[in-house]
């Protein structure tokens, strides 16, 4: 009798672990899906203002001085 249950619950206890496995495996899924979408906007983000800083009239200026500066550079 003592054999019996014990295999009977050893089953139940690996059944509820395999559904929490299961489960949880779901719930992981989605989430990293959810972060690399959030990378990839917060990385969209910042290249678009990168560029917005880059491609001003200021900041194009200052880079040509420095590109004509470095040409002109003694080795």
């Amino acid at each position: 009798m003592y054999q019996v249950v014990r295999a009977q619950v050893g089953a139940l206890v690996r059944r509820m672990r395999a559904v929490r496995s299961a489960a949880s495996d779901r719930r992981d899924t989605g989430m990293v899906t959810s972060e690399y979408a959030m990378g990839i906007v917060a990385a969209v983000a910042f290249a678009v203002v990168l560029y917005k800083v880059v491609t001003s009239g200021a900041v194009g200026e200052e880079l040509q001085q420095l590109v004509k500066q470095a040409l002109d550079a003694r080795m």
